[in-house]
């Protein structure tokens, strides 16, 4: 089998770009790892709602997302934030008032931000999409190895996938220490996190005045969030968990437990009876994370295409996730930044 152009991945950048080749008539193929489109976007189900495992939110200012919502005809609307806040200490003492909402202006999706996977990816032809299709080797020839021995050819590559991804990736003849290190280099976002998501009934902290932010120097969860449906039923919360990510491992269990009695400390005894949780911990996500990514970022990386990933095998192997964007590096504005980039080289 042949295709003029193979993408590697089928989040967000993989599947923005694929929209843009469907337009323009080309000739592509889309191939994900996992069982599922979306890559970092993930939701948990309670009934007909949907909850972000991953990404939830983007930003006024943010024009691709902006433009692509409507397009697609979503329902968007703002980050819940009135009310008090909430803040515990290091001994697990609640106080209200006392911190900041530090997602308040966003904007997230009805659905969660599967609803814009499913959405973008019924913009294209089912033919051009494979799934269950994990990528073993690349050859500087064009032919592409998947995990059950399958092959394809391909006369140019994109890699929408994370670059440290891509660095374990086997690759014939293998790039030189410059390409390998500049891979290695780049952290993937939010590679190292983990994502506790609780739902309810409804957001019975409202009705107490709260707002569902919250700060935690005791967590296990540092930063917790109001993740209730668009019109409040089901309600729902979520926190990043701050335990490193080394520490986590085999720890999903009594994590969970410890989030949901940190829920209870700080919005109460019905917080202590989810009616469905999930931890998600794309730290060990090998779709989405290396062991690099377990060391915890200091703050947003400065993202962008190194000089040593341009170019690559005379313009046959193109890089594409979100990481290298030339804007909005690790945001879903940036994969969507990401697809516009590659169309870019594609055409040169």
């Amino acid at each position: 089998m042949h295709t003029d152009i193979l993408i590697v991945g089928g989040g967000l950048s993989g599947l923005a770009l694929a929209d843009k080749l469907q337009q323009a008539g080309r000739d592509f193929l889309l191939v994900e790892a996992r069982d599922r489109l979306g890559g970092r976007i993930d939701v948990l189900r309670d009934g007909g709602s949907a909850f972000d495992l991953g990404p939830s939110w983007f930003w006024p200012g943010q024009p691709r997302m902006d433009t692509l919502t409507r397009r697609l005809g979503l329902t968007v609307f703002s980050q819940h934030a009135a009310g008090n806040l909430s803040y515990e200490d290091e001994n697990g003492a609640v106080q209200r008032g006392v911190g900041y909402a530090s997602m308040e202006g966003s904007y997230r999706i009805e659905g969660g931000m599967m609803a814009l996977v499913t959405a973008l990816a019924s913009q294209i032809a089912p033919a051009r999409l494979k799934l269950d299709a994990p990528v073993v080797e690349i050859d500087q020839s064009g032919t592409v190895t998947f995990a059950n021995g399958d092959t394809i050819t391909a006369g140019q590559i994109v890699l929408a996938i994370p670059p440290r991804v891509i660095a374990t990736i086997k690759i014939t003849p293998d790039f030189d220490a410059a390409v390998r290190q500049s891979l290695i280099n780049i952290p993937t976002w939010m590679g190292g996190q983990a994502k506790f998501v609780a739902t309810y009934a409804r957001p019975f902290w409202r009705d107490e005045g709260l707002s569902g932010d919250a700060m935690s120097r005791h967590g296990p969860m540092v930063e917790i969030h109001d993740a209730s449906a668009m019109d409040g039923s089901p309600g729902a919360l979520f926190g990043f968990i701050g335990v490193p990510a080394a520490q986590r491992d085999g720890q999903s269990d009594a994590l969970r437990a410890a989030s949901i009695a940190q829920l209870g400390r700080l919005f109460g005894p019905e917080a202590l009876k989810p009616q469905k949780t999930e931890l998600r911990d794309w730290a060990y996500a090998p779709q989405t994370a290396s062991a690099l990514d377990h060391q915890a970022l200091g703050g947003h990386p400065r993202y962008g295409l190194p000089s040593a990933l341009r170019n690559l095998w005379q313009g046959k192997l193109i890089m594409g996730s979100t990481e290298i964007a030339s804007q909005f590096g690790g945001f879903l504005e940036g994969a969507l930044t990401a697809a516009e980039d590659v169309v870019m080289r594609l055409e040169t």
